[in-house]
């Protein structure tokens, strides 16, 4: 008597990627809903004067920016704006400055922030080796536009 054969089935040698797409869809959503909620800059209102100008520079500046609470953000090429102390801010100027010695730095102070605040950032930077700090504004709007 002859044994009934078995017919054995195929291996599927082939990967179910519709998991895969889905969990992609919830993180594509993810990202869409948080991204603009992330706090990418700082609204500054920088002061209107008649002499400010656009200047040419060859290399990126580092911006040290003090918004009307008072806090400092600093902005090093390459390197996403972050909020920092004024320890850390010497800190990191200092090291910024021993490696790129001639890249420029700009203060940006919002219009509406005490003197003193920018005056003070303007010394930690002094303090931490930078040679020369240069202020930023904006030309007037015309107001008949």
């Amino acid at each position: 008597m002859q044994t009934a054969r078995r017919k054995r089935k195929k291996l599927k040698s082939e990967i179910n990627v519709v998991p895969y797409i889905d969990v992609m869809l919830v993180l594509l959503i993810i990202f869409m809903v948080t991204a603009p909620l992330l706090n990418l800059g700082v609204d500054i209102e920088l002061p209107e004067s008649a002499v400010a100008k656009s200047l040419n520079v060859d290399k990126d500046p580092v911006v040290v920016t003090v918004d009307q609470a008072g806090k400092l953000y600093l902005t090093i090429p390459k390197a996403p704006r972050e909020e920092v102390t004024p320890d850390r801010l010497s800190t990191m100027i200092r090291a910024y400055m021993n490696t790129n010695p001639k890249s420029p730095v700009y203060v940006a102070g919002d219009g509406k922030t005490e003197y003193g605040k920018v005056y003070d950032a303007m010394a930690l930077l002094q303090a931490a080796g930078v040679p020369k700090v240069g202020l930023m504004g904006q030309p007037p709007q015309d107001k008949a536009n």
